[in-house]
């Protein structure tokens, strides 16, 4: 029973990835269409990997989403239109480069704002370190020079 069912499921599961690339595949025939969602899926994210653009990715959502974007295309619609429906149903975050607004500004200025805090931090440090290493290597003043004398004087046994 159980083998039945294990091969059932490897089956379906065969069956059903055959089936997707088979529509992909019958979709893809139009090279210009293809072309158009090519371009338009290097520049939408994948809403489910994130780090992914909907080209690059094999998530069902983005394999959905191709899918209805060469529906729109079919339809006749420019590449705005296709990009402001889906703005409008999954927000800028389907955008791989959000565009820059009040609600972004953070995205696009904190890599400089930590860039800036970075580069001021090492600025500091390094000048700490200089005048270390200067106030080491000046000679002792007189006064520090007896003053050591005395010190070495008191510690030595003899």
């Amino acid at each position: 029973m159980k083998r039945f069912i294990l091969l059932f499921a490897l089956f379906v599961a065969s069956t059903a990835a055959f089936a997707s690339s088979a529509g992909e595949a019958a979709v893809a025939a139009d090279p210009v269409a293809e072309k158009r969602l090519q371009a338009l899926s290097k520049e939408l994210r994948c809403l489910v990997c994130q780090n992914e653009t909907l080209a690059d990715s094999n998530a069902e959502l983005a394999v959905d989403l191709r899918r209805e974007i060469r529906g729109m295309i079919h339809e006749g619609r420019s590449d705005a239109q296709i990009v402001e429906f889906l703005v409008a149903r999954y927000g800028d975050f389907v955008l791989y480069r959000p565009p820059v607004q009040a609600n972004t500004l953070l995205l696009w200025g904190g890599p400089l704002v930590l860039f800036v805090i970075g580069l001021i931090a090492l600025v500091r440090y390094l000048r700490r370190r200089n005048d270390a290493i200067v106030a080491a290597e000046r000679p002792l003043s007189t006064e520090e020079s007896r003053r050591a004398t005395e010190l070495l004087k008191e510690t030595d046994p003899k």
